[in-house]
């Protein structure tokens, strides 16, 4: 069996392969809204009693950590995964409502998708996600800034949970979840046991073949050495005889001659 007749036969992975979730541009802008609510809350927000504060806190985080519990759950369970992301979403959901609540409460103006002032940061957070990006700046956000670019960063969130809740959504209709897959694996590995029993087999046949064929050809071997055993020891003989013979007639000759 070849290499690559063998890479054909690799069975699939109990665990879902997938990348880690720090490098989800996902988790990486969760993490920017959590860090940045925080801000937020430490400069508009009283110090003490506002409960306000919590619930945003609590809802960045729950936001970023369900995002996190989810990736690293998703290696085992599809299913634990897609509840988490939703976990998350519903989060991110209530945290938009806490930046519009604060926008309402205070007579701060909305800016719409089309407001020139949001159009620059939505080309600028298209493509930075990590909390570096914006951390630097965010101390000289007015309090109707940061709440648009917060709500800005919460509508670009719930999009990549769309987008990633409809990739496991595929995943999941492709590949099954924790017991398909550990059937799958586990019936793939038997199947490549066996082609690679099969094959030992096919080689196992064809070592007979030729061992039989050998053994034919030393046969044939001993029994033309042994033939030829004999007919080496026949022209000895007959050597022999002749050279005796020879040395008799000399013998005879010389004694002839001796008598002369």
């Amino acid at each position: 069996m070849t290499k690559k007749d063998n890479d054909d036969h690799i069975p699939p992975h109990v665990l879902r392969p997938g990348a880690r979730w720090q490098d989800l541009y996902i988790y990486q802008k969760s993490d920017t809204l959590y860090q940045l609510t925080a801000l937020f809350c430490k400069r508009f927000f009283p110090a003490r009693g506002e409960r306000t504060v919590d619930q945003m806190v609590q809802a960045a985080r729950s936001l970023k950590q369900n995002i996190v519990e989810g990736s690293e759950d998703g290696k085992t369970s599809t299913e634990m995964e897609l509840n988490l992301i939703n976990v998350a979403r519903s989060s991110n959901d209530e945290l938009r409502e806490d930046y519009k609540d604060y926008l309402n409460k205070n007579h701060l103006p909305f800016w719409n998708p089309s407001d020139p002032k949001l159009q620059p940061f939505q080309e600028y957070s298209r493509t930075h996600n990590k909390p570096e990006d914006y951390l630097a700046q965010a101390p000289q956000w007015t309090a109707e800034q940061f709440c648009n670019i917060c709500l800005t960063l919460c509508y670009q969130v719930d999009a990549m949970m769309n987008r990633y809740l409809k990739r496991l959504d595929k995943l999941f209709k492709e590949n099954g979840g924790i017991k398909e897959r550990m059937y799958a694996v586990r019936t793939g590995y038997r199947q490549q046991q066996d082609e690679h029993m099969r094959a030992l087999e096919r080689e196992n046949a064809t070592l007979k073949q030729q061992l039989t064929s050998l053994q034919q050809q030393i046969s044939t071997l001993q029994q033309q050495l042994t033939a030829s055993e004999a007919r080496y020891q026949d022209l000895r003989q007959r050597a022999l005889n002749a050279y005796y013979h020879q040395q008799d007639e000399i013998a005879a000759l010389k004694k002839k001659l001796g008598e002369d």
